[in-house]
């Protein structure tokens, strides 16, 4: 196999920690299947101020996927943001704009596909009955999440362990918000490989079957969360549907598809 500086286009995953990448082994196959010459590798950097280093080590990167903890920290990085990115506030996919003759960095602009993967992701997902939604955490992820809902008229509700404005904490949720809520999202990372005996500390008992519990988790396919949820009644999904949408939109965005 080649070395990353010897492909023609490289890409890769920013973030902190990078356990398990479905993104690396996804991308690598697809490069390997299509007989492109590119790469897809991790950079795990516990500072996000090394995004600029990795820029000028790889010249021939030119584009990247953003994961936790970085997707709101590494906007003051970029040149640009899409309307996504700006309205959530959140970046999880970076285009290298580059100059065709010479590879030379012309900008870096940033774009929010997790809003339209997740969007992508409703259609089986909401119901009348399901006009109002309670999304768990408050990061980046969440941020598109909410986004996403309430572009579709979904009236959200944002949960958190802290009291933040316009959330409420977890012990402050009733039975009647619940039963008032038929949507549920775990937009947090609590319950991912390999912490994967952790969920949000959500009272599960207040659940019917009437209640769909979305885990944007994909790894494991079956969460806490949602083993908690369907043991209640509630329906689940879990994340994996979006992440491949998500993917498909990174790959056109990086070739100027989107």
């Amino acid at each position: 196999m080649k070395s990353p500086l010897e492909c023609k286009y490289l890409y890769g995953l920013i973030g902190y920690p990078l356990v398990h990448s479905f993104s690396r082994d996804f991308f690598n196959q697809k490069f390997l299947a299509e007989g492109i010459d590119a790469q897809y590798i991790n950079f795990e950097i516990e500072d996000v101020g090394l995004l600029m280093e990795i820029i000028a080590e790889y010249p021939n990167l030119n584009g990247l996927n953003v994961t936790a903890p970085y997707k709101e920290a590494v906007i003051p990085y970029l040149d640009s943001l899409d309307d996504d990115a700006r309205e959530v506030g959140a970046v999880n996919v970076i285009r290298l704009i580059r100059e065709e003759k010479t590879g030379r960095l012309l900008e870096l602009r940033g774009y929010n596909s997790d809003v339209g993967g997740f969007d992508k992701t409703l259609d089986d997902v909401l119901t009348p009955e399901r006009d109002r939604a309670m999304v768990l955490g408050t990061g980046g992820a969440a941020k598109a999440v909410t986004a996403a809902l309430q572009s579709r008229g979904v009236e959200v509700q944002l949960v958190s362990r802290r009291k933040l404005e316009h959330t409420v904490v977890y012990e402050e949720i009733t039975r009647a918000m619940v039963a008032s809520h038929k949507l549920i999202v775990n937009a947090t990372p609590l319950g991912k490989y390999p912490d994967d005996d952790l969920c949000p500390d959500f009272p599960y008992r207040f659940l019917t079957s009437e209640h769909l519990c979305y885990d944007l988790i994909y790894n494991p396919e079956v969460t806490l969360f949602m083993r908690k949820a369907a043991s209640f009644g509630a329906q689940t999904k879990n994340g994996i549907e979006m992440l491949l949408l998500q993917a498909f939109d990174s790959y056109a965005i990086w070739n100027g598809l989107l």
